[in-house]
């Protein structure tokens, strides 16, 4: 999924930890008992309590965290690279998403630094073809849209894979390849 080459230096990833973006907000799961249900035991009242006010606060807790986790993931001179050459994180992940749909066959969606110009830019690459030897952007991620790389959990609908991959991103990886290409 990621590029192997940070400034044109071979090196090991780091294990793909973090997650970003398309994930959908959790919701409080309906029980599947009344309220009442338990009684005498517990009583209506304390269940309506604890499910409706307790447990919906956890799941409200959790959304929040998340989308805190989300920024946190992307942050610093990255984010802000990122919200100047794209407008903003959700822009520049529908452009890379439309990128790496649009790859005719075999190929790879990239975000890549133009270090002329010292701003991000989204490429493709079809086949082989190496994003720094053929647009000369120094990679940063990238996106395998070969079939092998999803057929068999998403068959031939690439934009469902391409909806899951933002929640397998190491966006650490990507911080540090950012910045040692500034350098």
């Amino acid at each position: 999924m990621l590029s192997r080459a940070v400034c044109g230096t071979s090196r090991q990833l780091a294990p793909v930890l973090g997650y970003l973006g398309s994930r959908q907000k959790h919701s409080l799961p309906d029980l599947p008992y009344d309220y009442g249900a338990l009684e005498p035991h517990i009583n209506a009242q304390i269940m309506q309590l604890h499910h409706s006010k307790h447990h919906a606060a956890y799941v409200n807790n959790l959304n929040v965290t998340e989308e805190k986790y989300q920024e946190a993931l992307a942050k610093g001179e990255l984010l802000e690279a990122i919200k100047r050459d794209f407008g903003s994180f959700d822009k520049f992940k529908e452009k890379l998403t439309a990128a790496s749909v649009g790859v005719q066959g075999s190929g790879w969606g990239w975000l890549g630094f133009n270090k002329e110009r010292g701003h991000l830019q989204i490429a493709a690459c079809p086949n082989q073809d190496p994003l720094q030897g053929t647009t000369g952007l120094i990679p940063l991620l990238g996106i395998d849209v070969w079939e092998h790389a999803y057929y068999l959990q998403y068959k031939n609908v690439r934009p469902d894979y391409l909806k899951a991959i933002w929640n397998v991103i190491n966006w650490e990886n990507v911080t540090e390849r950012y910045m040692a290409c500034k350098k």
